[in-house]
């Protein structure tokens, strides 16, 4: 029999998540993430002073390419808060922060 922290970790299941967002120019925007961990959550409100902040902080942290890289970089936080539409900002931290419906994907495979 496992120990109690044992079966929390086995149903944490934190394999990467596909997301795809339709961006405001109508095209597909595809990316993964792994579900939210209370650590990550932490250092995300640490450096967020509100709650889109806290938001913005965690799609900085979590986007990730097929390969499982960051997509983005904490030195292009200005250059996405001022050439990215907010609305495309919005749907893709709201995609971040959102329940696992996807279906599980490897970037790795």
């Amino acid at each position: 029999m496992s120990s109690a922290l044992q079966r929390l970790k086995e149903a944490a299941n934190l394999k990467p998540v596909k997301k795809v967002v339709v961006l405001s120019d109508g095209t597909e925007f595809e990316f993964w993430r792994t579900p939210l961990t209370m650590a990550e959550r932490d250092r995300a409100q640490k450096v967020a002073k509100d709650d889109n902040g806290f938001a913005f902080q965690l799609l900085i942290l979590k986007a990730l390419d097929e390969n499982g890289s960051r997509l983005f970089t904490g030195g292009q936080t200005a250059e996405l808060k001022n050439e990215v539409r907010d609305y495309d900002l919005q749907v893709l931290m709201l995609a971040i922060i959102s329940n696992d419906e996807d279906e599980v994907v490897d970037p790795k495979d």
